[in-house]
This record gives structure tokens, sequence and C-alpha cells, in this order.
């Protein structure tokens, strides 16, 4: 009887149970705290080089890489460079287009003649065709990084995979996506061409 009286208030060992039940759920939030660190340092490093980049290119520095390619594959190829350290086996989506200036970003092609006056283009208007392609756009841009003088907008969107596995544990997928998006004017080495009016 006395054994059993003994063994009921012995404690020894009761910190060790308690600190495994505590145990998997801090560490699920630490490893938690740990992947968002790294998904927020994947984003930064991403727009800082994706703006440095942009910096560069707006003056067709040489030091791009291999001026046989195209402009927009050296960019492209520079932020990939840029980020393989940090990120080596993420997929990449860029999207580079030019407008004429800073005001037409996202807008549509402007009208130069407004038959009804009721502000958008209908049948019958005329128009500056800022992305020489006959027909009329809501979003006057053109792709690519453009010419002299032009401003041009750069989105990139990196698919990466997850630093830790803790994302499984709440039913995220197998990747994140980190985008970054910069806007810069060319230098004005040339005239800017003029856009032709269509009706």
């Amino acid at each position: 009887m006395t054994n059993r009286n003994a063994l009921a208030r012995d404690d020894s060992g009761a910190a060790l149970v308690e600190f495994s039940l505590v145990l998997v759920p801090l560490l699920i939030v630490v490893l938690g705290f740990m992947e968002l660190g790294y998904q927020s340092y994947v984003r930064s490093v991403l727009q800082g080089s994706l703006n440095d980049v942009a910096r560069v290119a707006s003056v067709e520095n040489p030091s791009l890489g291999d001026t046989a390619l195209p402009l927009e594959t050296r960019i492209q190829n520079r932020v990939k460079a840029r980020m393989s350290p940090l990120v080596r086996t993420g997929t990449y989506d860029f999207d580079i287009s030019n407008y004429k200036d800073f005001a037409s970003v996202g807008r549509p092609e402007a009208l130069v003649t407004d038959v009804n006056a009721n502000g958008q283009y209908d049948a019958g208007d005329c128009w500056k065709d800022t992305n020489p392609n006959g027909a009329f756009d809501l979003d006057g841009g053109q792709s690519g990084v453009g010419g002299a003088d032009d401003v041009v907008v750069y989105h990139v969107t990196l698919s990466a995979p997850h630093l830790l596995p803790v994302a499984k544990l709440i039913g995220a997928g197998p990747k994140f996506d980190a985008k970054a998006a910069t806007m810069i004017r060319t230098q004005p080495y040339d005239e800017q061409g003029q856009a032709a009016v269509e009706c």
C-alpha cells in the first residue's frame, strides 16, 4: 500500500510529458515564422533586383550581358541570376510593356475626335494608335522595352518552393508566389516616334 501511495505522489518526469505536449505546436509556430520570413525576404530581394536591372536597362547599359540577345531576354536573365543564390528552382513569369508617357500607363488610347461626345470610343471616332495595330485598345501599351523616352512597366511573378515543409501542415500548396513591379522612363537618347491617327 505504501508503494502505491508513493507512486501516486511521485511527479518526477511530469515536466517531460508536459514539454512533449507543447513541443509540436511550438515547432509549428517557429517553423511557420521562419517560412514567412523567408518568403518576405524573397519578395524584397526580387523587388530590389527588378528595380536595379530596370535602371540599368533604361540607359541601355552593356553590363546586362551578351548584346547579341534581345534586351528583354538580358533583363530576364539578369534578374534570374541575382535571385539564383536564394531561389534555385523557381519559375519566372515576366511581363514588360511600354507606353509613351506616365499618364497613358494602363489607359485606353487617346481619342482625337469623339463624334457623340460621350468620352469613350465608338464607331466613327478617331484615336492615336500608340501601339500601331490598327485597332482601338483599352490599354495602349506595347510589349517590350520600347524606345527612347518611353515609360517601361515591368511585372515579374516568381513561383518558388517553400523553404520548410511546414506549409503542408496548413494545407498550402508546394510553392508560393512572389511578385514585383516597377516603372521607369527610358533615357531620351533619341526622338520619340509619333503615333498615327486612325479612324
